[in-house]
């Protein structure tokens, strides 16, 4: 991994968590959702701090290029997340229906006692 692409990954991981940290002292941002992207700059910088890792893993896993392990590992992070991601919206949307089909019953309840 060149020293380029090295010093990139730890600009930007440290933008993220400088950003993740003002979001949460503006508190528009929980805990619990930037602990997954200040763990992730972590990773990255861990990843360019000791590359040698990074190349260990390569000849491990078979790929030619080490910076094929980094993509390939961002990409698939990130898969996992919006997965997650997708889990929770869905649980909100069925959360979300079950509250108005509620106060909709409750609103009926209401217009036949008047």
């Amino acid at each position: 991994m060149s020293i380029g692409i090295r010093t990139i990954l730890i600009c930007i991981s440290f933008m993220t968590m400088g950003y993740m940290i003002k979001k949460i002292r503006q508190s528009e941002l929980e805990i619990e959702y930037s602990l997954f992207w200040i763990a992730f700059s972590l990773l990255l910088i861990f990843m360019s701090v000791f590359p040698y890792t990074v190349y260990w893993l390569t000849d491990i896993i078979g790929l030619q290029s080490p910076i094929n392990l980094v993509y390939l590992g961002i990409i698939f992070i990130l898969l996992l997340k919006n997965f997650s991601t997708t889990l929770q919206i869905s649980k909100l949307e069925n959360r979300l229906k079950t509250l108005v089909q509620e106060i909709a019953l409750r609103n009926k309840e209401e217009d036949k006692k008047e």
